[in-house]
Parts: structure tokens; sequence; C-alpha cells
């Protein structure tokens, strides 16, 4: 009886996990479906994963192209004897069979010709990782100290870090704003990277960390002569390496993902948009939305992500695991 009733909370646990997997994983489906479909595809919500990838018409490169009576005009010599009417509708046929193309092929190459996306994507690239560097040079000065310096306040000072935690951003977007426009700093990268400079969490996170580090080995630094920051940059920095790839990622997808603080302090610059700001290139404009290409567009944004998870996801589930292990 005892094994059967654990192997029936095993398979509830299996099921709950699954349905959980599929929750999350079905908005990436949708999300790479609809970047390999055709807008009608889409509209209609036919097609299974991939689409029929039959030759589709691009009808803003047929409008864009449209002939004009001159070219009509010009183009009636290679025509003799045959009305503007039906010139224009020949042309009208090339035009159409030149603007075809398939499905997938349109929906990416849209991502990056409808909107400079290599731009937002070097801006992106830009700003995370400058973000992440600052918060590391901040963060493990200050979690070492409250880690392993004995001094006055330090609790006070570990309590004020927990209570930042509880802070939303959005709480504090209104005064950041106001301080950064009263300094001029708005559409500007730093007004991008300022704000998230300190990182309460990284603080915590490499604090815990911090915590499992024998003593022995700082006061074995210390008699060889190393400094305090000698010993965060020589000593502490190396053991570190699994729990800052955790807060690495936990940083870069959290600043990379970022549409909220962008959108209000990047106005006016288009070159400064980061990668969630050139999804809007597709949407809301005179034709509806662009479906397909925002949808490749956002899978383009994803993948880099993706990759760099896959890469280093032994380490940052080591980092996760040992930090706050005494």
């Amino acid at each position: 009886m005892i094994g059967a009733r654990t192997n029936i909370g095993e398979a509830l646990k299996h099921l709950v996990l699954i349905l959980g997997a599929i929750v999350v994983i079905l908005p990436f489906y949708i999300m790479v479906s609809y970047s390999l479909k055709s807008p009608s595809e889409i509209e209609r919500n036919v097609g299974g994963f991939m689409g029929a990838q039959a030759p589709m018409v691009d009808e803003r490169c047929v409008k864009r192209q449209e002939p004009n009576r001159q070219s009509v005009i010009a183009a009636q010599r290679k025509f003799p004897g045959v009305s503007e009417r039906d010139v224009r509708d020949k042309l009208m046929v090339e035009l159409r069979e030149q603007c075809s193309m398939l499905p997938v092929v349109f929906n990416y190459s849209k991502a990056f010709s409808e909107a400079p996306l290599l731009r937002y994507l070097l801006n992106g690239v830009f700003v995370t990782l400058t973000i992440f560097f600052i918060q590391v040079l901040v963060a493990l000065p200050c979690a070492y100290a409250l880690a392993k310096l004995r001094f006055w306040g330090r609790d006070v000072v570990f309590g004020l870090v927990l209570f930042c935690l509880l802070i939303p951003v959005h709480a504090i977007a209104l005064p950041l704003y106001i301080m950064l426009s009263k300094a001029g700093l708005t559409n500007t990268y730093a007004a991008l990277i300022i704000p998230w400079t300190i990182s309460v969490f990284g603080i915590f996170l490499m604090r815990q960390f911090f915590m499992t580090v024998p003593d022995d080995l700082i006061d074995a630094a210390r008699m060889d002569g190393m400094t305090e920051f000698s010993i965060v940059w020589r000593v502490m920095l190396p053991t570190a390496i699994p729990a800052l790839l955790a807060f690495g990622i936990f940083s870069v997808v959290a600043h990379w993902n970022d549409y909220f603080w962008p959108r209000v302090v990047i106005t006016g610059n288009r070159d400064l948009f980061t990668p969630p700001l050139g999804l809007r290139e597709f949407k809301g404009d005179a034709d509806g939305s662009f479906w397909g290409p925002m949808m490749a567009t956002a899978t383009i944004i994803v993948t880099p992500l993706i990759i760099a998870f896959l890469l280093a996801q032994r380490r940052f589930i080591e980092g996760i695991t040992m930090t706050g292990m005494k």
C-alpha cells in the first residue's frame, strides 16, 4: 500500500510539472509558429506549426512600387497598341511576382528591413552588459563586507538590503525619471544604465554565497599581506563564479527584456531603442499589426537568452543551489 501511494504521489508530481511546462512553453510555441506563417494563416489560425509555406505576396512591397502614370506610359513602348490599363495590369502582374516569397522568408526579412533590428540588438547588448559589469563592481565588495567583516551596524545595513528587495521598480520610476530629466539625461544611454547599477538582489545573492566560503581562506590571505580589496578580487571573485553566472542570467534577462523603463526614458531617439522597444515598429500602424514579422523579431530577441542559458545551465544551477548553504 505504501509503495502504491508513493507511486501515485510521484505520478501526480510529474503530472503537475508537465502541466506547468506546457503553460510555460505554449507562448514560445505560438511565437515561433506565428513567425513561420503567412498573415492569412495567422488571422485564420490555420496551418499547424509551420503553415503551408506557399509563396505569398507582400502587399506592402506591391503598394510601395505600384506603377504610376509615367512608368505606365514608358512601358507602353514595349507593348505597342495596348491600352494604358492593360499595360498597368501587366506591370502589376510582374510586380506581384517580384514581391512573392515564402512566409518564413517574408517574416524574418521584414524583421530586419522594416526596422534597424541589428542596431537595437547592439543597444541591448551594450546596455545589459554595462549594467551587469557595474553591478558586479558594486555588489562584490558590499557582499564581502556584509558576509565577512565585523563592523557596527552591519545587521542594520543587511536589513536595509532586504527591505529594498521589497520595493517594486514601478514605485520609484517617477522620482528616477524626474531626477534624470532635471539632469538632462533622458534619451541617453546613461538613462538606461544609471538607475540599475546598484542591485540589492545581487548584493543579497553574493552575500549568501560568501557566507559559504571558509573564514580560514580569508585569514590565510590576510596573513599573506593581502588587503581587503585584494581579497575581494583575487580570492573571493574566483570562488564566486557560479553565483556570478546565476546573477548574470537574472540581471541580463531582466534588462534585456525590459520594456517599461526604456519606454519611459527613451521618447524620441530611435537610435537608442532596445530590442523590446523595437517590437513597436510592427504595431499599431495604418495597415494594422505586422504579426508575422513581430513574432519573428521576438524570436530573434529571445534566442540569444535561450542559448546563453543552455550554455551556462550547469553553473547556473550550481550557483543557485550553493547560495545560502553554510
